[in-house]
């Protein structure tokens, strides 16, 4: 028989008594994205195993399309350790946080007759207006407190803007979570967002200076401090590529590390274009961001549908693992405050 025959595939079966862990389980037997998104599971498990340090990046609009309890989640229960994210979703989980809402909508409504509302699209989900200003006002006010004196990393207005919410919150937030746990949260393109844009409510009393290159140092420290790293990337874009780049910027500060161990990426991208939201994991190997040896895999689904069945199924199989977890301790939170 030949070599390549070791595994035959396994038929799925419906069984009603299936929780999503068994579901998910049993896709292992079959093929496709399937079988993909069951990989994505086992080594998100194998992270939590060990002392891996594990980064999330999210781009997309994961908040607006009601994934912010899903990240929350992660961030509640240690299951990552350090999340970069668009400055959009921490703009939408601020929203949230507040107590607004994101409204189901359509994607064939007049988009005319909407703007007339003051009523914004993205995609299905719609969004008022002038909700959106009340949240621009809310962290202009916030940034006004802040030193105009020094530059400020994305880290660092995040964890304090992320204390700010706590005091006002009607719904448990992203930022909210990150800044009682101690989870560092950056944002490399923080300029292309409604946080940015928040900055401009009040020019002078709002506008501050980030420190793009520190955020750049804080990041490599981090993969540095770590026994072992992991990456779960909802997409793609900048925030995967400022995750990727900390393997090679590491060796400028002092230590190669080796390439990230885990990956897994959930995208509809496709690599044929010379992107796939920042390239194969294959082709982060020649650039030494992932590990020769690394446990990898990329799920081509919605990340709407992937996302919230993989994190269920991980929290369900890997229950006594998470509760014994322990983060590891962020030295960037030294800086400061």
């Amino acid at each position: 028989m030949s070599k390549y025959l070791k595994k035959a595939t396994r038929p799925f079966e419906i069984d009603p008594r299936m929780n999503v862990a068994d579901l998910v389980e049993a896709m292992e037997g079959t093929a496709f994205q399937a079988k993909n998104l069951a990989t994505a599971a086992d080594i998100w498990k194998r992270m939590l195993k060990g002392e891996t340090t594990v980064f999330l990046g999210l781009s997309g609009a994961m908040v607006p399309a009601g994934m912010r309890p899903v990240i929350r989640y992660l961030i509640e229960k240690r299951m990552i350790d350090c999340l970069v994210s668009t400055g959009a979703n921490l703009f939408h989980d601020a929203h949230e946080t507040l107590g607004n809402f994101h409204w189901q909508g359509s994607s064939t409504v007049d988009d005319m007759d909407l703007k007339r509302h003051r009523v914004n699209r993205i995609y299905d989900v719609f969004a008022c207006e002038e909700e959106f200003n009340r949240t621009d006002k809310y962290i202009a006010s916030f940034a006004s407190t802040l030193s105009k004196t020094r530059p400020y990393t994305t880290r660092e207005f995040l964890y304090l803007l992320g204390g700010a919410l706590a005091s006002d919150a009607k719904a448990g937030g992203m930022l909210t979570a990150a800044h009682k746990a101690k989870v560092p949260v950056y944002c490399p393109a923080i300029g292309d967002s409604s946080i940015a844009i928040s900055l401009l409510v009040d020019h002078h009393d709002a506008k501050i200076v980030f420190d793009a290159v520190a955020d750049i140092e804080e990041m490599a420290r981090i993969v540095m401090d770590a026994k072992a790293t992991g990456v779960i990337y909802v997409g793609g874009g900048t925030p995967k590529n400022f995750i990727q780049q900390t393997e090679v910027t590491a060796p400028f500060l002092g230590r190669a590390t080796g390439g990230h161990a885990y990956a897994i990426q959930i995208t509809c991208d496709s690599p044929q274009w010379g992107g796939l939201s920042g390239c194969t994991f294959e082709e982060g190997q020649s650039w030494g961001k992932i590990s020769e040896g690394a446990f990898k895999v990329t799920v081509y689904s919605d990340a709407t549908i992937a996302f919230p069945v993989i994190v269920t199924a991980v929290a369900q199989r890997a229950a006594s693992i998470i509760k014994k977890r322990r983060l590891p301790s962020m030295r960037v939170f030294g800086k400061r405050h």
